[in-house]
């Protein structure tokens, strides 16, 4: 076998190892919980969904209302009707300060983060602040995204081994689906802060403009400052594009190569 088909099937693998640990099977594993626990239908969640969650979500932010003795055990944060977040890995945090959520009560502000399939952190409290601006919550965003995410990176997971196992030209163009996923994110991510800065009601409690909330960086909406930031997900995403890149310039080297044999 050609030394570059070698290279690409082992860039190939370590991208594909990254995205089924960090997003592709927590999120297959979790898929629908959260309307299970919604409708009432505890029995019906799985012990290994449980035992996937509970992984996952060792030393993540959870929010200040959930008991000490509830973090990283499912069962315990809904009986607790604690705030429960996606297992997937976050990939963007956002936070907020003002004055009338003071440090003490709030050390990292009032922070939620972004996954694939859904949002974590204070997420109730962050849609009291969105309504206080008249501002949408934050589930009126994405609905497609969400649904289709675990099959969508299913279907990517698959693209990649066909990859791996074939050396047809067509297959190589494949890989570059994950090359692009970090700005695939930015731009969906930035497309909905968009929108819901630019979809605001009547009924907030205080009148703004319509604006652009801060993709990265530090802002300032009325009395909140802003902090917008990628977390531990995103930089998956980065080494999953960095290797799906390196394995598509191997092939397509070996195939050149080969091409030149013939």
């Amino acid at each position: 076998m050609h030394p570059s088909l070698i290279k690409a099937r082992v860039f190939t693998f370590i991208a594909l190892l990254i995205l089924t640990f960090t997003f592709t099977f927590p999120m297959i594993a979790f898929h629908g919980t959260l309307n299970k626990i919604d409708e009432g239908k505890i029995d019906e969640i799985s012990p290994l969904t449980k035992e996937v969650w509970n992984f996952y979500n060792k030393g993540r932010y959870k929010s200040v209302a959930t008991p000490k003795e509830a973090h990283n055990n499912l069962d315990k944060m809904i009986d607790s009707e604690s705030e429960i977040g996606p297992a997937s890995l976050p990939i963007w945090a956002v936070s907020l300060e003002a004055p009338n959520y003071p440090k003490k009560a709030f050390p990292q502000g009032i922070p939620v983060y972004f996954h694939f399939d859904g949002y974590s952190g204070e997420v109730h409290e962050m849609n009291t602040i969105n309504h206080y601006v008249g501002m949408d919550p934050m589930w009126r965003g994405g609905h497609f995204e969400r649904a289709i995410g675990p099959y969508a990176l299913l279907a990517l997971s698959l693209g990649m081994i066909f990859f791996m196992l074939y050396n047809k030209k067509i297959y190589s163009y494949i890989m570059l689906i994950p090359v692009a996923l970090p700005l695939i994110f930015i731009a969906d991510y930035s497309y909905w802060l968009y929108w819901f800065g630019h979809n605001l009601h009547d009924w907030g409690a205080f009148k703004i403009k319509p604006f652009m909330p801060t993709v990265f960086g530090d802002g300032k909406i009325a009395q909140f400052t802003t902090h917008s930031y990628p977390t531990i997900g995103f930089y998956m995403i980065l080494l999953i594009s960095l290797f799906s890149l390196l394995a598509f310039f191997a092939k397509q080297k070996a195939l050149k190569e080969l091409e030149k044999q013939v």
